[in-house]
């Protein structure tokens, strides 16, 4: 059986985040009436197979690496993963109120984008005023460099809520190569050169648990994988591994009428 909607969790020691948030994800998903699947990445956690039960108990797909990688990494494995015709990730604590999800899919799906991305910045979103200074603070510089000089004028990139059409998702996690934070950041930058279309949508706050974000460590690292995005464009590394579409194959209504996902506006 096709499945419609795939959800893709990167975890790393997040057993038990996955035991008491993965549920209420799976709870959506079922009244919104798609087939769908959950495929949840354990990242070399190392916890004696904790994550896999757990996610065995939920119903969920299991993945693993077998040594701690990064989100990027694990991300990309699980998208890689799929069969969905619309491909989602964010993280293993589901932080963004689930409400988002079915208007992401309704501009994939009848506004024909080809990825989706929360936006804490815009003004429906309620995301700022829940987490620390600290890490605001830092979240603002980067997104600032990242716009000015990486993602063309995209200033959040790394909104943990992302959503692609089946052949954008084969095609961008195809050629990724940053396995760490930034990986978001690659993601933006070789979707604006493939000219995709891109639909930013406002998120709200639903929890904020399981960052492992250390502002220094991981701030370092990360404007260290700017330099290598740029450096991976220049020496051809995102050249398309199969020819990319750049427009959908046919109409909301044709695809209607071939079984295609649909969703009304609200």
């Amino acid at each position: 059986m096709s499945v419609d909607v795939s959800f893709v969790l990167p975890s790393y020691r997040g057993a038990d985040a996955a035991r008491r948030h993965v549920p209420l994800l799976l709870e959506y998903l079922r009244t919104i009436g798609l087939r769908y699947e959950v495929i949840l990445v354990d990242d070399g956690s190392r916890d004696g197979g904790e994550t896999q039960r757990v996610a065995g108990s939920l119903g969920c797909r299991y993945l693993e690496n077998p040594k701690n990688q990064g989100k990027g990494a694990a991300v990309r494995r699980g998208m890689r993963a799929a069969e969905g015709r619309y491909r989602f990730y964010t993280d293993i604590d589901v932080p963004y109120e689930l409400s988002n999800i079915e208007a992401m899919l309704w501009y994939l799906d009848f506004k024909e984008f080809h990825f989706v991305a929360g936006d804490r910045t815009l003004d429906e979103s309620s995301y700022y005023l829940h987490v620390p200074w600290l890490r605001r603070a830092a979240s603002h510089v980067y997104s600032t460099v990242v716009g000015r000089l990486v993602a063309g004028g995209w200033f959040d990139t790394q909104c943990g809520l992302k959503g692609f059409r089946d052949h954008v998702a084969e095609d961008l996690f195809g050629v990724g190569r940053i396995n760490r934070f930034a990986f978001d950041v690659e993601l933006f930058y070789i979707a604006l050169k493939r000219n995709y279309d891109i639909k930013r949508l406002p998120v709200r706050l639903r929890c904020n648990e399981t960052s492992t974000v250390n502002v220094l460590r991981d701030g370092a690292a990360m404007v260290r994988d700017l330099g290598a995005i740029r450096l991976n464009q220049l020496f051809g590394r995102y050249r398309p591994l199969l020819p990319v579409q750049r427009t959908i194959d046919s109409s909301p209504r044709a695809n209607a009428a071939q079984g295609k996902v649909t969703l009304h506006d609200q």
